[in-house]
């Protein structure tokens, strides 16, 4: 019986320092992992889908000895893709000397198409974890975007109109697309990319290419609002930009006669009604046209009608202007300026008149000269012999 209990007494013992070695050597442990530690300041980041991170991790050394460490993921969410590396090589292990660091480049690549929300993973170095957090900020799309900085533009109809445009390839594989347009007739549509003109462009998985669209108007449009659609295509995906060209118009017009003709006459003191065209050779609308004169002093022009609201490109209106002379005009030429204007523009054509007295007052002058010569006659007859 006493070596029974003997036995018991010796089992205690051995149990009691099994128990003490047990919590030394956890305790050894312990102390070497909390020596032992991953660090990165970064732990929570919020990035858009298809976006990649660079994370720069650091792991310590505390202990008096060398640490040679497996490094892995664990917990990476499924369709993200990454790699580590340190020193400019993939690794799967390192070593760290006593009391220094080395460091770890991981470098993760977020899903194009993915739901938005938080995801987790771990950095894992030995026994030691790195807990990572990315907050994917909105949900992500397999596909192309075409859009412009501005995409309505003003101008004359002999504008060249440049819109800068950003396509955007937010899809997994690199992706050539063709370059379209479905403008009007007569319009004329250039690409252009890194100042070259272009029909297609390469861009590779989530980037972007800058593209300028040059937009050329047909001669002789009209004044209006146009819609020149545009488009990015690929086997797999498509972009469509809707550009808006506005065409203000020029303003012109020319002041003629129906004959080319612009000399006339009259008779001192009478008037003279002459036809005039106004003709819109622009391709904005004329509104409001305004007849107007400059003539010899006391002259004076009317007109019919005394204005035209409006008149359509390429077309024309007529005009009558009425010229009266002075009635103590003598005879000669006398220029008569005739305009038309709008608040946009305005034409003019000179008149040549040729001013003729009266029919009487030509034979009271034929009748003086006639007197003047019988009176020179009279007098050399009777004083002509003396």
């Amino acid at each position: 019986m006493k070596d029974f209990y003997k036995l018991i007494q010796l089992k205690s013992i051995s149990v009691f320092f099994a128990s003490l070695l047990g919590i030394m050597f956890i305790s050894t442990s312990a102390f070497a992992t909390n020596n032992v530690y991953l660090f990165t300041p970064y732990t929570t980041i919020s990035v858009p889908p298809g976006k990649s991170i660079n994370y720069i991790i650091t792991v310590v050394n505390n202990t008096s000895e060398v640490q040679n460490l497996g490094v892995s993921i664990s917990g990476m969410p499924w369709g993200w893709k990454y790699n580590m590396k340190s020193g400019g090589w993939d690794i799967k292990k390192i070593a760290v000397l006593p009391k220094q660091k080395e460091i770890i480049n991981l470098h993760v690549e977020v899903p194009l198409k993915i739901n938005k929300g938080t995801y987790h993973f771990n950095v894992v170095a030995g026994a030691n974890h790195l807990p990572l957090s990315v907050i994917v900020s909105k949900r992500g799309t397999y596909k192309t975007t075409f859009t412009a900085t501005q995409a309505n533009m003003e101008g004359h109809n002999n504008s060249t109109f440049s819109f800068n445009a950003n396509l955007d390839n937010l899809t997994a594989d690199q992706q050539l697309y063709s370059l379209r347009s479905e403008a009007p007739l007569g319009w004329d549509v250039t690409f252009m990319s890194h100042y070259k003109n272009v029909t297609s462009v390469s861009v590779d998985p989530n980037n972007d290419a800058p593209i300028t669209v040059k937009v050329t108007p047909p001669d002789g449009i009209t004044a209006g609002t146009y819609k020149i659609p545009v488009s990015a295509v690929t086997n797999n995906t498509s972009a469509d930009l809707q550009l808006e060209v506005v065409i203000t118009g020029t303003y012109d017009m020319v002041l003629s006669t129906p004959t080319g003709l612009v000399s006339t006459e009259i008779t001192a003191g009478k008037q003279r009604r002459l036809e005039l065209i106004v003709r819109n050779t622009g391709s904005a609308i004329l509104y409001d046209v305004q007849p107007g004169y400059q003539a010899p002093a006391n002259w004076k022009v009317t007109f019919d009608p005394k204005s035209i609201s409006e008149i359509q490109p390429g077309q024309y209106a007529k005009i009558f202007a009425t010229i009266k002379s002075d009635k103590n005009a003598i005879a000669g030429d006398y220029i008569t300026k005739i305009t038309t204007k709008t608040p946009e523009v305005a034409s003019s054509v000179s008149f040549r008149v040729s001013v003729q007295t009266p029919l009487l007052w030509g034979w009271v002058g034929v009748l003086i000269i006639l007197f003047a010569f019988g009176l020179v006659y009279y007098l050399f007859r009777k004083y002509g012999r003396r």
